[in-house]
Parts: C-alpha cells; structure tokens; sequence
C-alpha cells in the first residue's frame, strides 16, 4: 500500500503523483514562478508542480520572453518551438538538400564554372592562345588563316568571355541562395541549442536545490533518533 504522504497534487494538471515525480514550487526560479502564478493565479508557494508540466510552462515562458524582446516571433522560431515541444531533431544536411533540388542546365553551369576558374582551364586557355599566334605567325601552308593582329582570336576570346560571365554569375547567385539556406539552419540550430542549454541549467539547479532540501530533511530525522535515543537511554 502506497503511503499517502508520498502522494501530492501537481498545482497545474490536478492529477495526484508520486512525491518523486513533483517539484516544490518554491524552488523554481523566483521569475517563472511569477510567470505561473500569472498563468494560475490559484498555484501557492508551498504546492507542488509535476516534471511535464514544468517542461510545458517553462518552454512557454522562454517563447514570452523572446516575443518581448524581439515583439513578435518569427517564422523560424515557432519552427524551434515545436521541434522542442515534439523532441525532433532540426539539424539537417544543407548541401544534399540544395543539390537534389538543382536542374540538369544548374549543375551544368556549376562544372563550367567550376571548370573556367581552375588551373587547368588557364593551362589550357594559353597553350591554345599560343599555339593560335605561333601557326598564324609562322605560316605552315604559305597563308595565315588569322595574320597579326589575329582579328578572329580576339573574336573568340570575346565570345568566350561573354558567356562565361553569366555562367559564373549564375553559379554564384546560387552559391549566394545556399549560404542563405545554411545561415536559416544555422540560427534554428543555434537558438534551440541555446533554449535546451537554458533549460538543462534550470533542470539542474533545481536539482540541486531539491536533493540539498532531502538532506535536510534526512539530517533533520535522523537528529530526531539520536534525541529519542538520547532521552531512551538517559
């Protein structure tokens, strides 16, 4: 038979539990307390709370705090919000996402920008420059196909550079809308780290607080024994 001073009433659910499963509220902190009496105005000092219940209002709390600060929550922290309130995972890989998400025409013009600013291509950009002037310059055939001041050289290397520039402007522009995306997940990550360390700490003190007000409460029995026996054995 269970022993019905074990037994207490969570303040917030009203639903009877285990002594170890409930909290006195008056070890929360001095600020969330003020917050629940605010929410239940019926709560007392002396009451208990149950563990869920503390989680749900102290994530509530958090979400009031950060609405005053910042006046109204954005899209990005409700997302947070919920992913603690499910115990989800935000944390998500940037780069496949945006990958899968790419046309054939994209990645097409990813590698020749990829390609265009590398080693290689100016490799082979000069060797083909040089081996233009000197054919053109040293006729093998007895005519030039493009004599000094090689008009059509210039003519391609216009070309060429007319369309590389929007290649490369491209690839850029989607380099540009990946950091964004990656910055986007970096604060969800960043802030639901931060509200989970919040609440670790405040899990912990309390914690604390209450496994020092036990030993108190031991300390305190057993100084009891020793009057009893002190007074059985005088």
């Amino acid at each position: 038979m269970i022993n019905k001073e074990k037994i207490k009433i969570c303040q917030l659910c009203k639903k009877h539990k285990k002594k170890g499963e409930l909290l006195p509220l008056e070890l929360i902190d001095s600020e969330l307390l003020e917050f629940i009496k605010v929410e239940y105005p019926e709560c007392s000092d002396e009451g208990y709370i149950c563990r869920s219940d503390l989680n749900h209002i102290r994530l509530k709390y958090v979400e009031e705090v950060l609405r005053k600060e910042k006046g109204e929550l954005t899209a990005l922290d409700k997302r947070v919000f919920d992913s603690i309130k499910e115990q989800e995972t935000i944390a998500r890989n940037v780069n496949i996402e945006f990958e899968e998400q790419l046309t054939l025409g994209q990645r097409l013009s990813d590698k020749l920008a990829s390609f265009g600013g590398s080693w290689k291509f100016i490799m082979i950009f000069f060797a083909i420059v040089i081996i233009w002037m000197v054919v053109n310059s040293i006729s093998l055939i007895g005519k030039s196909f493009d004599p000094y001041p090689y008009i059509l050289l210039n003519l391609v290397l216009s070309c060429l550079a007319a369309m590389q520039a929007p290649v490369i402007m491209m690839s850029q522009n989607r380099q540009e809308a990946k950091d964004r995306i990656r910055a986007r997940n970096d604060y969800i990550v960043n802030l639901k780290a931060e509200l989970e360390i919040r609440n670790l700490n405040e899990k912990i003190e309390n914690l604390l607080v209450y496994q020092w007000q036990r030993l108190m409460e031991i300390q305190k029995i057993q100084m009891d024994i020793m009057n009893e026996l002190s007074e059985k054995s005088s």
